[in-house]
């Protein structure tokens, strides 16, 4: 599971409230004036990177109303509606929220609505939660969200071949009626990504047969659900391909792809591979990093995710894409649209476009010069309103939590 290891240079940030903002303007009686819009901010001024690749809107204008993007462009191309507020951020960079497509959380509600509002503070906007989610709280907080806190979706219970006295809380199956008859109870539940482990934890246990993840692969794409695989080794990878996986939530890990391997990516254009890099120090990094890199090469859909609970562990594993290859602006991609296309949230999160949630960060600096700058978060909005960073970080550094 990974940490990060580099403090933020401000901890508690700088905290915008909507209710603090001067309201312009005022509505004119007459009925051809424009009708008042209250609940709308004018943002201007910002370097604008819009999550899609393209080349960043320089002095942007956008207009957030009701939790959402309304308009998008430049400065002075949109007007300032009577009764909008305006947020100057002229010398700021301001980009969508990022997207954590791989997290393992508490489970109580007080775990999980604290965890939610420590990823919101850091910037991250939405978390997958990856399979060992047990009982009925996960499936709550998904759907009543945490307000201020980051968006939660819970794959609930994941599916693999037992594992004793590992975890009790996947579905374990040996026979492909009880894999179907998991997906079928997921698919019940509300689940729309089914996490499946495929590992024998170094020979500790017989890992998943490719009957088995065929057929929970099969039963799920049959009821419009998508899978992500937990994998390890090269051929179990190629065998997850040619039954049609969607996304692994690692990357191959025991040795270098081969031409065989690279074909069979090639062969799944909507594929997303979710790398979860090890620590960039240790001797597990370099053959992941290579992976990595000629996977992104060679076009396959690379998403952002870290494994394990730490809030701030997005920021060190995009600075370690960046360390295996990656460009700045390929691994800011990573970490909204396409994880946002991961989570089955792509009409919804990812990029700041008309229609899309007004989730997104103000940073002091320019995170396609260095990807460290996504770190220097000057305020963070989610649905359209200010999450307060004064107070979580408080109780993050009352708590003497590494920020």
């Amino acid at each position: 599971m990974r940490e990060a290891n580099s403090p933020f240079s401000n901890p508690l940030g700088l905290h915008f409230s909507l209710g603090m903002l001067v309201l312009l303007g005022a509505c004119a009686g007459s009925d051809s004036a424009p009708m008042a819009r209250p609940n709308a901010t004018l943002f201007e001024g910002a370097r604008l990177i819009v999550g899609d690749g393209s080349e960043p809107i320089e002095n942007s204008a956008f207009l957030v109303e009701d939790g959402r993007f309304v308009v998008v462009g430049r400065s002075g191309e949109v007007e300032l509606p009577p009764e909008a507020a305006r947020v100057d951020l002229s010398g700021k960079t301001v980009m969508p929220a990022l997207i954590n497509a791989h997290v393992h959380l508490g489970q109580t509600s007080e775990e999980l609505t604290d965890q939610l509002e420590r990823y919101a503070y850091y910037g991250v906007g939405s978390v997958q939660s990856m399979g060992l989610d047990s009982g009925s709280v996960a499936a709550q907080v998904q759907r009543a969200g945490v307000p201020g806190g980051a968006r939660f979706l819970t794959a609930h219970r994941g599916i693999t071949a037992p594992e004793p006295g590992r975890s009790e809380v996947p579905h374990w199956v040996t026979t492909e009626a009880e894999a179907r008859a998991a997906v079928r109870d997921l698919s019940d539940q509300g689940v729309e990504l089914v996490k499946i482990w495929v590992d024998d934890r170094n020979g500790q246990y017989d890992k998943l047969t490719p009957a088995l993840y065929g057929a929970v692969i099969d039963e799920a794409h049959g009821l419009g659900l998508r899978v992500a695989a937990h994998i390890f080794a090269l051929e179990d990878a190629k065998g997850l391909l040619r039954a049609g996986i969607d996304a692994f939530a690692h990357s191959v890990r025991d040795m270098d792809i081969d031409e065989e391997g690279l074909a069979l990516f090639a062969e799944h254009p909507d594929f997303i591979l979710i790398p979860n890099l090890p620590n960039s120090g240790g001797g597990a990094f370099p053959v992941q990093a290579r992976n990595l890199a000629l996977l992104n090469e060679a076009g396959t859909l690379i998403a952002m995710g870290t494994d394990g609970g730490s809030p701030p562990a997005a920021h060190q594993e995009m600075a370690d894409m960046v360390t295996a290859g990656m460009t700045p602006a390929q691994v800011l991609v990573a970490a909204t649209q396409t994880s946002a296309r991961v989570l089955g949230l792509a009409e919804e999160v990812g990029t700041v476009e008309e229609g899309m949630s007004a989730d997104f960060l103000v940073l002091d600096a320019n995170p396609l010069d260095d990807i460290a700058n996504t770190e220097q978060i000057d305020a963070v909005y989610l649905r359209g309103e200010a999450v307060d960073r004064v107070a979580i970080g408080a109780r993050i550094n009352a708590g003497n939590e590494r920020p």
